[in-house]
């Protein structure tokens, strides 16, 4: 597999997945981006804008296992990583696998579970392994998290810690669908669901190999610096308590990578950075002040930073790619 092939494959899946959903292009893209980066997603938006159905059916184009973990209050965390438990039969302890145990694993409404439970992913997420009863267990690769949580209602659930935040590769809000768009869902859905005609096309050796071999896309060290600025930018704003950390910034440079490949490009441009800085960084941030419209807040000063620092020339940026 070459960068063409990487391109080819996400291509591919992005036609299958807007088989189903409807519009979204950009979403998509950048849950694409995740996959191929090995990072994690967290969908955020309002009840019924197809948060849950992006994800299955993201799952649904791979040859890839799948569990979907509803978060409750009641749920342990030993119903995600699994336990050891006592086969009688035998006379011996043996260990029972959590549904954290597959390739793709959708965690819906996960602001809904408690802080002990929530917590449970922390090392999953991090580290591809959980520890359990003093043993460590190595999970399936690839290894993707999509998390969903509704973030107007507040009644009963757990707000996600900033360690858990941080975790997440990127934040994608589907937001709703136009007219337009709205009218084909309508249409589309009539009589059958789309989501049960789609199939595998893409396998866990691609999807391995490729997330191998996107790193070696070229970044130049003016971009390498272009994205520092905006970090260190983000750590020094007047309205930030806490700024975007080391772990941020290796998130940025994974998303403009993979980006980079799906516009066809064998180097990144400080475009590919300005377009990725608010999905992979807005949620990092910590503000001083708690405001209604957070969100808002973040974009209109991640949008402030992005103005205020000078982007690298075009010069230099493709230099040694065919080195």
């Amino acid at each position: 597999m070459n960068l063409a092939d990487i391109h080819y494959l996400a291509q591919k899946m992005k036609e299958t997945i807007q088989r189903v959903v409807i519009g979204k292009d950009e979403q998509i893209n950048h849950l694409l981006i995740a996959l191929i980066s090995s990072g994690h997603v967290l969908l955020e938006d309002v009840p019924g804008t197809g948060k849950t159905l992006l994800a299955k059916t993201l799952a649904k184009s791979l040859s890839c296992s799948f569990n979907r973990i509803q978060f409750t209050p009641d749920l342990l965390p030993t119903d995600i990583t699994g336990m050891n438990f006592y086969n009688q039969k035998e006379g011996v302890f043996e260990f029972r696998p959590g549904a954290i145990f597959s390739n793709i694993v959708l965690a819906d409404e996960l602001n809904r579970a408690t802080p002990r439970t929530q917590s449970s992913l922390l090392e999953c997420m991090e580290e591809r392994q959980t520890t359990i009863d003093g043993h460590t267990y190595q999970l399936r690769r690839p290894f993707m998290v999509i998390a969903t949580q509704n973030p107007v209602e507040n009644h009963g659930t757990f707000p996600l810690p900033e360690a858990q935040l941080d975790r997440f590769l990127l934040k994608i809000q589907l937001g709703y669908p136009t007219k337009e768009e709205g009218l084909h869902i309508l249409k589309r859905f009539k009589n059958v669901n789309p989501l049960e005609d789609i199939d595998s096309i893409a396998s866990t050796e691609e999807i391995l190999a490729a997330q191998d071999l996107y790193s070696s896309i070229y970044v130049s060290d003016d971009v390498l610096l272009y994205i520092m600025n905006i970090v260190e930018m983000t750590r020094a704003h007047s309205a930030v308590e806490l700024g975007v950390s080391p772990r941020g910034s290796q998130a940025l440079l994974k998303a403009i990578q993979v980006l980079a490949i799906l516009k066809g490009r064998d180097y990144v441009s400080p475009d590919d950075v300005k377009e990725m800085v608010k999905p992979v960084l807005g949620h990092r941030l910590l503000l001083k002040s708690v405001i209604r419209a957070k969100f808002t807040k973040v974009e209109s000063i991640l949008d402030e930073i992005i103005s205020s620092v000078p982007v690298p020339t075009e010069k230099a940026l493709t230099k040694g790619v065919h080195q």
